[in-house]
């Protein structure tokens, strides 16, 4: 049987990591050992364009070189995860063009 990560763990992890609770190393780890699509379901029950958020705030996540993190990314990735299906394409662009340094 699969671990499901919701939607709401995931928030939880950006919010704590916004507000200085934890590291950005510490959400990183968190993201690596949570996104094995095969292994974890992720965001099950929820909307297909919340499901895709959460796949790709998490890959990037898992991905990015550490110093690349801004901490102001978090709300962009809380923003575009809670992303309706009107607003996903640009809360996605929002975060990826501006979640993290150059």
């Amino acid at each position: 049987m699969s671990k499901v990560i919701s939607k709401t763990q995931l928030i939880d992890v950006l919010s704590q990591w916004q507000s200085g609770q934890i590291c950005v190393e510490k959400m990183q780890v968190w993201m690596i050992d949570n996104f094995e699509p095969d292994e974890f379901s992720i965001g099950k029950g929820e909307a297909e364009h919340t499901v895709e958020a959460m796949h790709i705030v998490m890959n990037e996540y898992e991905l990015v070189d550490e110093t690349k993190c801004l901490a102001s990314g978090a709300k962009l990735a809380i923003e575009f995860v809670n992303s309706t299906s009107d607003t996903f394409m640009a809360t996605r662009s929002a975060f990826l063009r501006n979640g993290f340094k150059d």
